[in-house]
């Protein structure tokens, strides 16, 4: 769920070992003040790193398609452009904490219970990632 921010987050320390403390990050987030908690960790990060990018917060955490997947694109050219490649073991990063799985086209969430954001971004963000 890109619109909840923690895998940006968890990116982000990917590219940079330690400009996140991945604690802070609320990889279970289900409430929309949960989402705009993880993108404001990772704006302190980019700011922490230098990286001039402002995070469109209040459109991301709506979870609309087009504002995400925009997000997305820059994400991966951002990522791109810095990673070394380097091996990285996500799970040990977050400290064995679990992430939710992957939203099917039915589920919905409490802080909008009568829409189902893009369910598909975490794929699109994988996808991008990996070509």
């Amino acid at each position: 769920m890109c619109f909840a921010g923690a895998a940006y987050c968890q990116f982000m320390d990917m590219l940079f070992p330690g400009c996140i403390l991945l604690k802070k990050v609320k990889f279970q987030a289900k409430l929309e003040h949960e989402f705009i908690h993880n993108f404001k960790v990772l704006q302190a990060a980019f700011k922490r790193m230098s990286v001039d990018k402002i995070i469109p917060v209040e459109k991301l955490v709506k979870g609309k398609f087009q504002d995400n997947f925009e997000f997305v694109q820059w994400f991966k050219k951002f990522f791109d452009a810095n990673y070394d490649g380097k091996e990285y073991d996500p799970m040990l990063a977050r400290q064995g904490q679990d992430v939710p799985p992957a939203l099917n086209p039915g589920d919905h969430f409490s802080h909008k219970p009568k829409r189902t954001p893009g369910s598909g971004m975490v794929a699109i963000l994988f996808i991008l990632l990996c070509f």
